[in-house]
């Protein structure tokens, strides 16, 4: 799907508040850059097209820490229902998908971390019995606008049941 010009109300009154808490004098790489254009057109596309309602975004979540001290971190890019389920959104994009499709970047190891960073997530807000499930959603820049693609159910975290971190006496 193309689509161009999403500007929802709430996208702009996000960036006026990054704009406001963002150094002047800060300068992005490309590569961040891109990926914050990317969330926002996500955003938008998933509120003014498919009727999410958007929870909140960049969700971060303590996990503890590795095998080697270091303290690890989890980051959702959106959490939104859709009608009665609950979704967390990744969000990829890339200035081309020659090589390889934006969505395969979602690989065994960044389901596992967004699956925890998921639980963590229904744990603090108390919803653990509410359906869920785990979209991507692909931004690729294009000539007549941004091409969009919305990947329902992309993966399923039923492979890492097994883990004592998904254990409900965990």
């Amino acid at each position: 799907m193309q689509h161009a010009g999403l500007h929802s109300p709430f996208i702009r009154m996000v960036e006026r508040l990054k704009t406001l808490f963002r150094s002047r004098n800060a300068t992005r790489a490309a590569h961040l850059e891109l990926g914050e254009r990317g969330e926002r057109t996500a955003l938008n596309y998933l509120v003014d097209y498919e009727g999410y309602r958007v929870v909140v975004t960049n969700f971060r979540a303590p996990l503890g820490r590795g095998l080697r001290g270091q303290k690890l971190n989890a980051e959702i890019d959106l959490v939104a229902y859709d009608r009665e389920t609950l979704v967390f959104v990744e969000v990829k994009t890339r200035t081309s998908s020659d090589l390889v499709a934006p969505e395969r970047a979602v690989d065994l190891r960044k389901q596992r971390q967004i699956a925890r960073a998921a639980r963590r997530y229904r744990q603090l807000m108390k919803v653990l019995e509410e359906p869920y499930r785990y979209d991507v959603v692909t931004v690729l820049p294009g000539e007549k606008g941004e091409e969009i693609e919305l990947l329902r159910g992309y993966f399923d975290d039923r492979v890492f049941q097994r883990s004592r971190y998904f254990r409900s006496d965990a």
